[in-house]
């Protein structure tokens, strides 16, 4: 018998034994980690990240307050509100909407708004700034919409 099997045996764990326990542990946390289903609805889920897209974003949600302003919203663009999950969209003058800024492919936050779309670099879905579609995938669902009031400067969630 070893030196180390006696150890073992006497109840006093060995360096080898814990190394191998945390392993396991660390394995399972990464599994864990690991993927949802890629059909899976996760629009409710997740933090959300700016990306750099949007200035004003961390300006969101304040306990009711404006989401941002419309100055904020670039035309053909978007908005990234990162404290909301949300990003609010003027696909032309005038015309705002809002969707969920949570990806509906694996629950990525979107990452930026530019080109007519919503993006989300996780995978390369993308989506319309008019109403959500998507335009690329591998997302097959739409971004939820969220109902928004325009008050003069402020946009707020209804």
């Amino acid at each position: 018998m070893s030196e180390e099997q006696a150890v073992t045996q006497s109840g006093v764990t060995t360096r080898r034994a814990l190394l191998a326990g945390a392993g396991a542990i660390g394995t399972t946390a990464v599994l864990a980690a690991c993927g949802t289903d890629p059909d899976e609805d996760t629009s409710s889920s997740g933090t959300q990240s700016n990306g750099g897209s949007d200035p004003s974003a961390g300006a969101g949600d304040t306990g009711g307050g404006a989401l941002t302003q419309t100055s904020k919203v670039p035309v053909g663009g978007g908005a990234i509100i990162t404290a909301s999950s949300v990003v609010v969209t003027q696909p032309t003058e005038g015309e705002f909407k809002c969707f969920s800024s949570t990806c509906t492919h694996q629950g990525c936050p979107v990452t930026g708004v530019e080109g007519g779309t919503i993006n989300c670099n996780c995978h390369g879905s993308k989506f319309s700034i008019t109403d959500g579609s998507v335009k690329n995938g591998p997302a097959s669902k739409p971004l939820t919409e969220k109902q928004i009031k325009v008050d003069g400067e402020n946009i707020t969630l209804v």
